[in-house]
Protein backbone atom coordinates (compact mmCIF):
# COMPACT_ATOMS: atom_id res chain seq x y z
CA UNK A 1 0.00 0.00 0.00
CA UNK A 2 1.21 3.60 -1.01
CA UNK A 3 1.58 6.23 1.59
CA UNK A 4 -1.51 8.07 2.90
CA UNK A 5 -2.34 11.38 0.80
CA UNK A 6 -1.55 14.41 2.74
CA UNK A 7 -4.69 16.71 2.87
CA UNK A 8 -4.12 19.71 0.54
CA UNK A 9 -4.58 23.72 1.80
CA UNK A 10 -4.94 26.30 -0.58
CA UNK A 11 -3.40 29.55 0.89
CA UNK A 12 -4.69 32.61 -1.02
CA UNK A 13 -3.39 35.73 0.28
CA UNK A 14 -1.48 38.75 -1.70
CA UNK A 15 0.64 39.71 1.63
CA UNK A 16 3.91 37.92 1.29
CA UNK A 17 4.87 37.97 4.67
CA UNK A 18 1.52 36.61 5.95
CA UNK A 19 1.13 34.04 3.19
CA UNK A 20 4.58 33.19 4.20
CA UNK A 21 4.10 32.22 7.78
CA UNK A 22 0.59 30.72 7.06
CA UNK A 23 2.18 28.52 4.60
CA UNK A 24 4.79 27.46 7.68
CA UNK A 25 2.11 27.02 10.26
CA UNK A 26 0.62 24.11 7.60
CA UNK A 27 3.24 22.71 6.39
CA UNK A 28 4.47 22.26 10.21
CA UNK A 29 0.72 20.57 10.67
CA UNK A 30 1.29 18.11 8.18
CA UNK A 31 -0.42 19.58 5.48
CA UNK A 32 0.32 19.68 1.43
CA UNK A 33 0.21 23.70 0.45
CA UNK A 34 -0.74 25.46 -2.30
CA UNK A 35 -0.61 29.51 -2.62
CA UNK A 36 -1.75 31.91 -4.69
CA UNK A 37 -1.85 35.84 -4.35
CA UNK A 38 -4.92 36.90 -6.13
CA UNK A 39 -8.15 35.41 -6.52
CA UNK A 40 -8.01 33.95 -10.43
CA UNK A 41 -5.21 32.55 -9.80
CA UNK A 42 -6.71 31.07 -6.78
CA UNK A 43 -9.92 30.29 -8.75
CA UNK A 44 -7.41 28.10 -11.69
CA UNK A 45 -5.70 26.11 -8.42
CA UNK A 46 -8.76 25.18 -7.37
CA UNK A 47 -10.46 23.43 -10.24
CA UNK A 48 -7.21 21.74 -10.98
CA UNK A 49 -5.83 20.45 -7.49
CA UNK A 50 -9.69 20.23 -5.90
CA UNK A 51 -7.84 20.99 -2.42
CA UNK A 52 -9.41 19.64 0.68
CA UNK A 53 -9.40 23.30 2.06
CA UNK A 54 -9.35 26.46 1.26
CA UNK A 55 -7.91 29.42 3.38
CA UNK A 56 -9.34 32.87 1.33
CA UNK A 57 -8.00 36.39 2.49
CA UNK A 58 -10.79 39.02 1.77
CA UNK A 59 -9.35 41.32 0.27
CA UNK A 60 -7.15 40.80 -2.88
CA UNK A 61 -5.66 43.08 -5.51
CA UNK A 62 -7.92 41.83 -8.42
CA UNK A 63 -11.53 40.21 -7.06
CA UNK A 64 -12.47 39.99 -3.64
CA UNK A 65 -12.83 36.82 -1.04
CA UNK A 66 -16.52 37.23 -1.66
CA UNK A 67 -16.42 36.87 -5.23
CA UNK A 68 -13.94 34.42 -5.25
CA UNK A 69 -15.68 32.19 -2.46
CA UNK A 70 -19.42 33.10 -4.74
CA UNK A 71 -17.66 31.62 -8.07
CA UNK A 72 -16.25 28.50 -6.30
CA UNK A 73 -19.94 27.54 -4.87
CA UNK A 74 -21.21 28.55 -8.66
CA UNK A 75 -18.91 25.67 -10.25
CA UNK A 76 -20.35 22.44 -9.76
CA UNK A 77 -16.37 21.01 -9.68
CA UNK A 78 -14.98 23.26 -6.73
CA UNK A 79 -18.28 23.44 -4.87
CA UNK A 80 -18.39 21.00 -2.08
CA UNK A 81 -14.37 22.99 -1.21
CA UNK A 82 -13.88 23.81 2.56
CA UNK A 83 -13.84 27.69 2.43
CA UNK A 84 -12.44 29.77 5.67
CA UNK A 85 -12.61 33.48 5.05
CA UNK A 86 -9.36 35.29 6.89
CA UNK A 87 -9.00 39.15 7.44
CA UNK A 88 -7.08 41.99 9.57
CA UNK A 89 -9.31 45.07 7.60
CA UNK A 90 -13.22 43.84 7.26
CA UNK A 91 -13.35 41.73 10.75
CA UNK A 92 -16.83 43.76 12.17
CA UNK A 93 -19.82 41.23 12.41
CA UNK A 94 -20.97 42.57 9.40
CA UNK A 95 -18.56 41.42 7.26
CA UNK A 96 -18.48 37.73 8.96
CA UNK A 97 -21.97 37.27 7.93
CA UNK A 98 -21.18 38.64 4.55
CA UNK A 99 -18.72 36.17 4.24
CA UNK A 100 -20.68 33.41 5.41
CA UNK A 101 -23.71 34.33 3.58
CA UNK A 102 -21.24 34.21 0.46
CA UNK A 103 -21.05 30.36 1.38
CA UNK A 104 -17.85 30.42 3.43
CA UNK A 105 -17.89 27.76 6.27
CA UNK A 106 -15.93 29.62 8.56
CA UNK A 107 -14.07 33.45 9.38
CA UNK A 108 -11.25 34.10 11.45
CA UNK A 109 -10.11 37.55 12.09
CA UNK A 110 -5.95 38.58 11.66
CA UNK A 111 -3.81 37.98 13.96
CA UNK A 112 -4.59 34.02 14.93
CA UNK A 113 -2.96 31.81 16.93
CA UNK A 114 -1.51 29.04 14.97
CA UNK A 115 -3.13 26.29 16.78
CA UNK A 116 -6.92 28.32 16.35
CA UNK A 117 -5.99 28.28 12.38
CA UNK A 118 -4.85 24.30 12.49
CA UNK A 119 -7.61 23.57 14.66
CA UNK A 120 -10.22 25.46 12.31
CA UNK A 121 -8.76 23.92 9.07
CA UNK A 122 -9.34 20.30 10.96
CA UNK A 123 -12.54 21.19 11.84
CA UNK A 124 -13.19 22.12 8.40
CA UNK A 125 -11.75 18.84 7.26
CA UNK A 126 -14.11 16.88 9.46
CA UNK A 127 -16.73 18.31 8.23
CA UNK A 128 -16.21 17.80 4.04
CA UNK A 129 -15.46 14.51 5.25
CA UNK A 130 -18.53 13.76 6.77
CA UNK A 131 -20.72 15.30 4.10
CA UNK A 132 -18.71 13.52 1.39
CA UNK A 133 -19.61 10.09 3.42
CA UNK A 134 -23.19 11.03 3.23
CA UNK A 135 -23.41 12.26 -0.39
CA UNK A 136 -21.91 8.63 -0.57
CA UNK A 137 -24.24 7.07 0.85
CA UNK A 138 -27.10 8.92 -0.77
CA UNK A 139 -26.07 7.72 -4.06
CA UNK A 140 -25.53 4.35 -2.70
CA UNK A 141 -29.63 4.48 -1.66
CA UNK A 142 -30.37 6.13 -4.74
CA UNK A 143 -28.68 3.19 -7.02
CA UNK A 144 -30.10 0.49 -3.82
CA UNK A 145 -33.74 1.86 -4.54
CA UNK A 146 -33.47 1.97 -8.39
CA UNK A 147 -32.18 -1.50 -8.56
CA UNK A 148 -35.35 -2.49 -5.98
CA UNK A 149 -37.54 -0.63 -8.48
CA UNK A 150 -35.94 -3.21 -11.58
CA UNK A 151 -36.14 -6.12 -9.12
CA UNK A 152 -39.86 -5.48 -8.16
CA UNK A 153 -40.97 -5.09 -12.42
CA UNK A 154 -38.94 -7.85 -12.79
CA UNK A 155 -40.99 -9.81 -9.90
CA UNK A 156 -44.23 -8.18 -11.14
CA UNK A 157 -43.57 -9.33 -14.60
CA UNK A 158 -42.70 -13.06 -13.83
CA UNK A 159 -45.66 -13.03 -11.46
CA UNK A 160 -47.90 -11.92 -14.16
CA UNK A 161 -47.37 -14.73 -16.21
CA UNK A 162 -48.34 -17.92 -14.40
CA UNK A 163 -51.47 -15.29 -12.86
CA UNK A 164 -52.43 -14.38 -16.51
CA UNK A 165 -52.57 -18.27 -17.52
CA UNK A 166 -54.51 -19.65 -14.04
CA UNK A 167 -57.09 -16.97 -14.24
CA UNK A 168 -57.44 -17.00 -18.23
CA UNK A 169 -58.19 -21.13 -17.43
CA UNK A 170 -60.80 -20.12 -14.82
CA UNK A 171 -62.32 -18.24 -16.87
CA UNK A 172 -62.72 -21.07 -19.23
CA UNK A 173 -63.95 -23.16 -16.62
CA UNK A 174 -66.53 -21.05 -15.61
CA UNK A 175 -68.21 -20.87 -18.55
CA UNK A 176 -68.50 -24.69 -18.41
CA UNK A 177 -71.54 -25.09 -16.03
CA UNK A 178 -71.33 -27.96 -13.74
CA UNK A 179 -73.65 -29.90 -11.63
CA UNK A 180 -70.78 -30.49 -8.91
CA UNK A 181 -71.20 -27.96 -6.02
CA UNK A 182 -67.48 -29.32 -4.79
CA UNK A 183 -66.68 -28.19 -7.87
CA UNK A 184 -68.18 -25.42 -8.46
CA UNK A 185 -66.86 -23.96 -5.04
CA UNK A 186 -63.20 -25.00 -5.99
CA UNK A 187 -63.69 -22.99 -8.78
CA UNK A 188 -64.52 -19.88 -6.65
CA UNK A 189 -62.01 -20.48 -4.61
CA UNK A 190 -59.36 -20.09 -7.27
CA UNK A 191 -61.15 -17.16 -8.86
CA UNK A 192 -60.96 -15.36 -5.85
CA UNK A 193 -57.38 -16.11 -4.79
CA UNK A 194 -56.21 -15.33 -8.63
CA UNK A 195 -57.61 -12.12 -7.93
CA UNK A 196 -56.34 -11.43 -4.61
CA UNK A 197 -52.79 -12.14 -5.75
CA UNK A 198 -53.20 -10.21 -8.73
CA UNK A 199 -54.24 -7.55 -6.61
CA UNK A 200 -51.16 -7.81 -4.18
CA UNK A 201 -48.84 -7.40 -6.96
CA UNK A 202 -50.21 -4.29 -8.56
CA UNK A 203 -50.05 -3.04 -5.21
CA UNK A 204 -46.77 -3.68 -4.68
CA UNK A 205 -45.55 -1.57 -7.47
CA UNK A 206 -48.08 0.51 -7.14
CA UNK A 207 -46.75 2.22 -3.87
CA UNK A 208 -43.38 2.13 -5.22
CA UNK A 209 -44.29 4.07 -7.99
CA UNK A 210 -46.09 6.30 -6.22
CA UNK A 211 -43.64 7.07 -3.31
CA UNK A 212 -41.47 8.67 -6.65
CA UNK A 213 -44.37 10.13 -7.89
CA UNK A 214 -43.94 8.10 -11.01
CA UNK A 215 -47.70 7.60 -11.64
CA UNK A 216 -50.08 10.16 -13.22
CA UNK A 217 -53.87 10.04 -13.10
CA UNK A 218 -55.38 9.19 -16.12
CA UNK A 219 -58.45 12.41 -15.50
CA UNK A 220 -61.92 12.06 -17.13
CA UNK A 221 -65.49 12.78 -16.34
CA UNK A 222 -66.84 9.94 -14.30
CA UNK A 223 -69.85 9.01 -11.92
CA UNK A 224 -68.38 7.92 -9.19
CA UNK A 225 -72.19 6.17 -8.16
CA UNK A 226 -71.20 3.50 -11.38
CA UNK A 227 -67.54 3.19 -9.74
CA UNK A 228 -68.88 1.94 -6.68
CA UNK A 229 -71.33 -0.29 -8.18
CA UNK A 230 -68.10 -1.98 -10.08
CA UNK A 231 -66.29 -2.18 -6.87
CA UNK A 232 -69.53 -4.04 -5.16
CA UNK A 233 -69.62 -6.80 -7.79
CA UNK A 234 -66.37 -7.47 -6.99
CA UNK A 235 -66.61 -7.32 -3.34
CA UNK A 236 -70.29 -9.01 -2.84
CA UNK A 237 -68.95 -12.18 -3.41
CA UNK A 238 -65.85 -12.19 -0.98
CA UNK A 239 -68.63 -10.79 1.62
CA UNK A 240 -71.11 -13.95 0.86
CA UNK A 241 -68.28 -16.26 1.09
CA UNK A 242 -67.31 -14.86 5.04
CA UNK A 243 -70.62 -14.81 5.71
CA UNK A 244 -70.66 -11.15 6.47
CA UNK A 245 -73.66 -9.25 5.91
CA UNK A 246 -73.36 -6.03 3.25
CA UNK A 247 -75.15 -2.56 3.65
CA UNK A 248 -75.37 -0.60 0.92
CA UNK A 249 -76.64 2.72 0.47
CA UNK A 250 -76.28 4.89 -2.84
CA UNK A 251 -78.01 7.65 -4.15
CA UNK A 252 -80.35 7.91 -6.99
CA UNK A 253 -78.50 10.09 -9.22
CA UNK A 254 -74.72 10.43 -10.24
CA UNK A 255 -72.09 11.71 -8.64
CA UNK A 256 -70.10 13.33 -11.25
CA UNK A 257 -66.21 14.13 -10.68
CA UNK A 258 -62.93 14.53 -12.67
CA UNK A 259 -60.73 11.22 -11.74
CA UNK A 260 -59.36 8.11 -12.86
CA UNK A 261 -62.03 5.53 -12.64
CA UNK A 262 -59.29 2.79 -12.32
CA UNK A 263 -57.54 3.95 -9.66
CA UNK A 264 -60.89 5.32 -7.32
CA UNK A 265 -61.88 1.30 -7.95
CA UNK A 266 -58.73 0.76 -6.22
CA UNK A 267 -59.22 3.25 -3.78
CA UNK A 268 -62.57 1.37 -2.61
CA UNK A 269 -61.88 -2.18 -3.19
CA UNK A 270 -58.95 -1.96 -0.94
CA UNK A 271 -61.21 -0.44 1.23
CA UNK A 272 -63.82 -3.02 1.50
CA UNK A 273 -61.89 -5.81 0.84
CA UNK A 274 -59.87 -4.78 4.10
CA UNK A 275 -63.19 -4.39 6.19
CA UNK A 276 -63.98 -8.02 5.04
CA UNK A 277 -60.62 -9.29 5.55
CA UNK A 278 -60.53 -7.59 9.20
CA UNK A 279 -64.06 -8.72 10.53
CA UNK A 280 -65.14 -12.31 11.53
CA UNK A 281 -68.71 -11.72 11.67
CA UNK A 282 -71.50 -9.09 11.64
CA UNK A 283 -71.90 -6.46 8.78
CA UNK A 284 -69.93 -4.40 5.87
CA UNK A 285 -71.65 -1.30 4.95
CA UNK A 286 -70.99 1.23 2.39
CA UNK A 287 -72.54 4.73 2.83
CA UNK A 288 -72.47 7.79 0.11
CA UNK A 289 -73.92 11.09 0.75
CA UNK A 290 -73.69 14.51 -0.92
CA UNK A 291 -72.54 17.52 0.97
CA UNK A 292 -72.59 20.70 0.08
CA UNK A 293 -73.44 22.67 -3.00
CA UNK A 294 -71.84 23.06 -6.90
CA UNK A 295 -68.56 24.86 -6.07
CA UNK A 296 -68.09 23.29 -2.67
CA UNK A 297 -69.86 19.98 -3.52
CA UNK A 298 -68.17 17.24 -2.14
CA UNK A 299 -68.91 12.84 -2.47
CA UNK A 300 -68.54 11.13 1.64
CA UNK A 301 -68.35 7.74 1.09
CA UNK A 302 -68.82 6.06 4.13
CA UNK A 303 -67.12 1.94 4.72
CA UNK A 304 -67.86 0.72 8.06
CA UNK A 305 -67.38 -2.88 9.41
CA UNK A 306 -67.77 -4.79 13.00
CA UNK A 307 -64.79 -6.08 12.88
CA UNK A 308 -61.61 -6.33 15.33
CA UNK A 309 -61.48 -2.43 15.39
CA UNK A 310 -58.01 -0.84 15.72
CA UNK A 311 -55.93 0.22 18.97
CA UNK A 312 -55.68 4.01 19.92
CA UNK A 313 -51.83 3.22 19.30
CA UNK A 314 -52.19 2.24 15.68
CA UNK A 315 -54.46 4.38 14.48
CA UNK A 316 -52.69 7.63 13.76
CA UNK A 317 -50.51 5.09 11.97
CA UNK A 318 -52.76 3.42 9.91
CA UNK A 319 -52.34 4.68 6.69
CA UNK A 320 -48.24 4.58 6.78
CA UNK A 321 -46.46 2.32 4.96
CA UNK A 322 -46.05 -1.18 6.43
CA UNK A 323 -48.71 -0.16 9.02
CA UNK A 324 -51.31 -2.92 10.27
CA UNK A 325 -54.05 -3.37 12.37
CA UNK A 326 -53.60 -6.90 12.91
CA UNK A 327 -50.19 -7.43 15.06
CA UNK A 328 -50.78 -10.56 16.40
CA UNK A 329 -47.97 -12.72 16.67
CA UNK A 330 -50.17 -15.40 14.06
CA UNK A 331 -50.69 -12.28 11.42
CA UNK A 332 -53.75 -14.35 10.66
CA UNK A 333 -55.22 -11.59 8.49
CA UNK A 334 -52.22 -11.19 6.03
CA UNK A 335 -51.74 -8.19 3.58
CA UNK A 336 -48.74 -6.77 3.01
CA UNK A 337 -49.47 -3.06 5.04
CA UNK A 338 -49.75 -0.96 1.78
CA UNK A 339 -52.53 -1.02 0.82
CA UNK A 340 -54.21 2.12 2.85
CA UNK A 341 -51.27 3.79 1.87
CA UNK A 342 -51.86 4.06 -1.63
CA UNK A 343 -55.76 4.34 -0.66
CA UNK A 344 -54.19 7.92 1.19
CA UNK A 345 -52.05 8.49 -1.64
CA UNK A 346 -54.73 8.66 -4.77
CA UNK A 347 -57.21 9.54 -2.42
CA UNK A 348 -55.25 12.81 -2.08
CA UNK A 349 -54.11 13.24 -5.44
CA UNK A 350 -57.68 13.18 -6.51
CA UNK A 351 -57.83 16.19 -4.31
CA UNK A 352 -59.41 14.54 -1.56
CA UNK A 353 -59.39 13.38 1.88
CA UNK A 354 -59.36 10.10 3.71
CA UNK A 355 -59.26 9.59 7.19
CA UNK A 356 -59.99 6.69 9.78
CA UNK A 357 -62.53 5.97 13.37
CA UNK A 358 -62.36 3.64 15.90
CA UNK A 359 -63.33 3.18 19.09
CA UNK A 360 -60.90 0.11 19.74
CA UNK A 361 -60.06 -3.50 19.78
CA UNK A 362 -63.60 -5.71 18.88
CA UNK A 363 -65.85 -2.38 17.96
CA UNK A 364 -65.19 -2.04 13.97
CA UNK A 365 -64.01 0.70 12.47
CA UNK A 366 -64.83 3.48 9.86
CA UNK A 367 -63.04 4.79 6.81
CA UNK A 368 -64.39 7.99 5.56
CA UNK A 369 -63.49 9.45 2.13
CA UNK A 370 -64.21 12.92 1.01
CA UNK A 371 -63.77 13.87 -3.02
CA UNK A 372 -64.94 17.23 -4.49
CA UNK A 373 -67.82 17.24 -7.05
CA UNK A 374 -68.02 18.80 -10.43
CA UNK A 375 -70.97 20.63 -11.13
CA UNK A 376 -73.79 18.99 -12.12
CA UNK A 377 -74.08 18.57 -16.30
CA UNK A 378 -75.21 16.13 -17.70
CA UNK A 379 -72.37 13.68 -19.20
CA UNK A 380 -71.93 12.53 -22.44
CA UNK A 381 -72.91 8.76 -23.57
CA UNK A 382 -69.31 6.79 -23.83
CA UNK A 383 -69.41 6.03 -27.59
CA UNK A 384 -70.49 2.29 -28.11
CA UNK A 385 -72.32 2.60 -24.74
CA UNK A 386 -75.41 0.95 -26.01
CA UNK A 387 -73.74 -1.37 -29.03
CA UNK A 388 -72.68 -4.99 -28.86
CA UNK A 389 -70.45 -5.88 -31.72
CA UNK A 390 -69.87 -9.30 -30.90
CA UNK A 391 -69.02 -11.46 -33.85
CA UNK A 392 -66.35 -13.92 -34.23
CA UNK A 393 -62.95 -12.24 -34.95
CA UNK A 394 -59.48 -13.17 -36.82
CA UNK A 395 -56.99 -13.04 -34.02
CA UNK A 396 -53.44 -13.52 -33.59
CA UNK A 397 -51.84 -14.45 -30.37
CA UNK A 398 -48.20 -13.84 -29.61
CA UNK A 399 -47.34 -14.83 -26.59
CA UNK A 400 -44.00 -17.03 -25.24
CA UNK A 401 -45.52 -18.78 -21.98
CA UNK A 402 -46.54 -21.92 -23.59
CA UNK A 403 -49.79 -22.56 -20.57
CA UNK A 404 -50.88 -18.56 -20.80
CA UNK A 405 -50.98 -19.03 -24.72
CA UNK A 406 -53.20 -22.21 -24.38
CA UNK A 407 -55.75 -21.00 -22.19
CA UNK A 408 -55.81 -18.19 -23.84
CA UNK A 409 -56.21 -19.69 -27.31
CA UNK A 410 -58.91 -21.71 -25.65
CA UNK A 411 -60.71 -19.05 -24.21
CA UNK A 412 -61.10 -17.02 -27.73
CA UNK A 413 -61.98 -20.41 -29.83
CA UNK A 414 -64.70 -21.02 -26.89
CA UNK A 415 -66.22 -17.44 -27.77
CA UNK A 416 -66.14 -18.19 -31.40
CA UNK A 417 -63.10 -16.51 -32.44
CA UNK A 418 -60.60 -17.95 -35.35
CA UNK A 419 -57.07 -17.48 -33.44
CA UNK A 420 -53.31 -18.23 -34.80
CA UNK A 421 -50.75 -18.56 -32.45
CA UNK A 422 -46.81 -17.88 -32.44
CA UNK A 423 -44.63 -18.83 -29.31
CA UNK A 424 -41.96 -15.68 -30.82
CA UNK A 425 -41.87 -12.39 -32.21
CA UNK A 426 -40.51 -13.34 -35.33
CA UNK A 427 -43.31 -15.83 -36.02
CA UNK A 428 -46.05 -13.38 -35.16
CA UNK A 429 -44.81 -11.33 -37.77
CA UNK A 430 -44.83 -13.77 -40.50
CA UNK A 431 -47.92 -15.28 -39.45
CA UNK A 432 -49.47 -11.68 -39.68
CA UNK A 433 -47.84 -10.83 -42.63
CA UNK A 434 -48.90 -14.02 -44.31
CA UNK A 435 -52.91 -13.33 -43.25
CA UNK A 436 -53.07 -10.09 -41.55
CA UNK A 437 -55.69 -10.41 -38.68
CA UNK A 438 -58.52 -8.43 -37.51
CA UNK A 439 -56.49 -8.27 -34.30
CA UNK A 440 -53.22 -9.43 -32.25
CA UNK A 441 -52.90 -9.64 -29.06
CA UNK A 442 -48.76 -9.23 -28.38
CA UNK A 443 -46.93 -9.91 -25.12
CA UNK A 444 -44.47 -7.62 -25.14
CA UNK A 445 -41.33 -9.79 -23.31
CA UNK A 446 -40.82 -12.04 -26.43
CA UNK A 447 -37.94 -14.00 -27.29
CA UNK A 448 -35.92 -12.81 -30.61
CA UNK A 449 -37.61 -9.96 -31.81
CA UNK A 450 -39.61 -8.20 -28.53
CA UNK A 451 -43.43 -6.82 -28.73
CA UNK A 452 -42.23 -3.36 -29.28
CA UNK A 453 -40.55 -3.98 -32.73
CA UNK A 454 -43.47 -6.62 -33.53
CA UNK A 455 -45.94 -3.19 -33.43
CA UNK A 456 -43.38 -1.43 -34.90
CA UNK A 457 -42.63 -3.90 -38.18
CA UNK A 458 -46.60 -4.13 -38.35
CA UNK A 459 -47.51 -0.83 -39.11
CA UNK A 460 -44.72 -0.25 -41.00
CA UNK A 461 -45.33 -3.06 -43.19
CA UNK A 462 -49.13 -3.15 -42.70
CA UNK A 463 -50.19 0.02 -41.69
CA UNK A 464 -53.38 0.61 -40.27
CA UNK A 465 -55.52 -2.67 -40.97
CA UNK A 466 -54.69 -4.23 -37.91
CA UNK A 467 -56.00 -3.39 -34.14
CA UNK A 468 -52.84 -4.77 -31.73
CA UNK A 469 -53.09 -4.69 -28.11
CA UNK A 470 -50.44 -5.00 -25.96
CA UNK A 471 -50.60 -7.40 -23.24
CA UNK A 472 -47.71 -7.69 -20.37
CA UNK A 473 -46.56 -8.56 -17.29
CA UNK A 474 -44.93 -4.94 -17.23
CA UNK A 475 -47.34 -2.36 -15.72
CA UNK A 476 -46.84 1.19 -15.03
CA UNK A 477 -47.51 4.47 -17.07
CA UNK A 478 -44.01 4.37 -18.52
CA UNK A 479 -44.89 0.95 -20.24
CA UNK A 480 -48.17 2.23 -21.65
CA UNK A 481 -46.94 5.60 -23.22
CA UNK A 482 -43.82 3.29 -24.61
CA UNK A 483 -46.82 0.56 -26.27
CA UNK A 484 -48.81 3.38 -27.47
CA UNK A 485 -45.74 5.30 -29.20
CA UNK A 486 -44.52 1.68 -31.04
CA UNK A 487 -47.69 1.52 -32.35
CA UNK A 488 -49.92 -0.51 -30.21
CA UNK A 489 -53.64 0.56 -29.73
CA UNK A 490 -54.03 -0.11 -26.18
CA UNK A 491 -52.08 -1.69 -23.29
CA UNK A 492 -53.08 -4.33 -21.23
CA UNK A 493 -51.60 -5.46 -17.79
CA UNK A 494 -51.59 -9.27 -16.95
CA UNK A 495 -53.72 -11.21 -15.66
CA UNK A 496 -56.20 -9.89 -18.07
CA UNK A 497 -59.63 -10.87 -16.60
CA UNK A 498 -61.91 -12.64 -19.16
CA UNK A 499 -64.41 -10.36 -19.07
CA UNK A 500 -62.13 -7.80 -19.59
CA UNK A 501 -60.98 -9.45 -22.47
CA UNK A 502 -64.56 -9.92 -23.84
CA UNK A 503 -65.80 -6.29 -23.43
CA UNK A 504 -62.70 -5.51 -25.32
CA UNK A 505 -63.89 -7.35 -28.14
CA UNK A 506 -66.87 -6.73 -28.00
CA UNK A 507 -66.19 -2.91 -28.42
CA UNK A 508 -63.26 -3.42 -30.87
Amino acid sequence: MGEPRLATVLNVNDDDANRYLVNRILEMAGYHVLEAATGMSALLLAEQHRPDVIVLDVKLPDISGYEVCARLRANPDTAAIAVMHTSATFVTSDKKARGLDAGADAYLTQPFEASELVATVRSLQRLRQAEQAARRRAEELVEMDRRKDEFLAMLAHELRNPLAAIMTAIGILERRPTDDSKEARMRAIIHRQTNHLARLVDDLLDVSRITRGKVELRQGRLDLRAVLVQVLQVIRPIAEARGLGLEVSLPSGPLWLSGDATRLEQVFTNLLDNAAKYTDSGTLSLRVEREGVDGTAQAVVRVRDTGIGISPQVLPYIFELFAQADTSLERTRGGLGIGLTLVRQLVQMHGGHVCAHSDGPGRGSEFVVKLPLAHAVEAPLEPGALLDTRRARRILLVEDNPDARQAMRELLELWGHQVEVAPDGLQGVELALRKPPELALVDIGLPGLDGYRVAAELRSRVGNNIRLVAITGYGGPEGQDRALRAGFDLHLVKPVKPDDLDRLLSNL
